[in-house]
């Protein structure tokens, strides 16, 4: 495990270092910061097919956790080298796996199709609902709904003025069965994560005993022996994707998602999940939007329009809505 993952996630660091906001304890300020930086990194996934156009979703999503399963291998090693507990029990295995089904493999691949059949603003929009739906799930019991209702506002507004702005992008793919079959895939994305977000923070809460950077190791492993069978089953043969164009760029793109938007991201959303409520974590997965557009208007060479910018900028303020409230 990283020397500083572990120092973060298993002490109280100074308020001076970690509070992004006058008012925030050490412990909420660490985990604000954390849920941002997991959705920088998951930003990055909106771009990947993109990048490797020739290849398809099962042929990306494999990729990508196979590489996360072999650095989290790697680094189980490394910490078991140095005398540290590196082996789940049976159930807490079969956690693993189920759960990395969810929020990973399951994830990434009905996002993958749905990028691959629509582009990657529209599934961007969709996924964008997650905190919504995370602030409505997971709500404290002590908080008033009418707290929430400005980040929720700020957040629906954000993203009704980036559908009104970009609407004319989808032009070439129209109203017929290809922009609802991503649709389609896009809803049962976020489905899955809305679902593997309530439940990955319950487990934390209950294995305190078991670190952010060791769950997320568990987590990789678990992702990259699911992501075999799924490449077997419906990926291209070993020999066909070597031989096609691109495969560099693929095994590139595989390697910077399965460590960033996998095996980081996932360290950095299990300390922003033991730190926050379901309600206030599930707000900050608007950052992954923000990020995942911005990427996407960076690799298309282009500005984003004003009302795009604006969207941004309502997200953002939604944030920050929603950290007052939670304060």
């Amino acid at each position: 495990m990283l020397p500083f993952f572990d120092r973060v996630d298993g002490a109280a660091v100074n308020a001076s270092v970690v509070s992004v906001r006058p008012g925030l304890s050490p412990g909420m300020g660490t985990g604000i910061l954390a849920g941002l930086g997991a959705g920088a990194f998951w930003g990055m996934a909106f771009v990947a097919p993109l990048m490797a156009p020739n290849f398809s979703s099962v042929d990306i999503t494999a990729g990508r956790y196979l590489a996360c399963g072999l650095v989290s291998l790697l680094l189980m090693l490394w910490s078991g080298a140095r005398r540290q507990r590196i082996w789940p029990t049976w159930r807490q295995a079969g956690a693993a796996l189920w759960l990395s089904v969810l929020g990973y493999t399951g994830y990434y691949l009905l996002l993958s199709l749905a990028i691959q059949t629509t582009g990657a603003t529209l599934p961007v929009l969709v996924i964008g609902t997650i905190p919504l739906w995370m602030m409505l799930l997971g709500k404290p019991e002590g908080l008033l709904w009418r707290k929430l209702v400005p980040g929720l506002l700020l957040t629906v507004m954000g993203m009704a003025l980036m559908m009104h702005a970009t609407a004319s992008g989808l032009g070439a793919v129209g109203a017929g069965a290809d922009l609802w079959l991503g649709v389609f895939y896009a809803g049962l994305a976020a489905a899955s994560w809305v679902l593997f977000g309530l439940l990955n923070k319950r487990w934390l809460h209950q294995h305190p005993e078991v670190n952010s950077t060791m769950w997320a190791n568990w987590m990789g492993v678990a992702a990259g022996l699911g992501a075999v069978p799924i490449w077997l089953w419906a990926g291209s043969p070993l020999q066909i994707m070597v031989d096609r164009d691109g495969f560099g760029t693929y095994v590139l793109v595989c390697g910077i998602t399965g460590v960033g938007a996998a095996w980081v991201a996932s360290v950095l959303w299990n300390m922003a999940s033991r730190r926050l409520s379901a309600s206030l974590a599930g707000q900050l997965i608007v950052s992954e939007t923000v990020f995942g557009l911005l990427y996407g208007f960076v690799w298309n060479a282009h500005w984003p329009a004003a009302m795009q910018w604006l969207a941004c900028v309502l997200f953002v303020a939604g944030i920050l809505a929603s950290i007052k409230a939670h304060r």
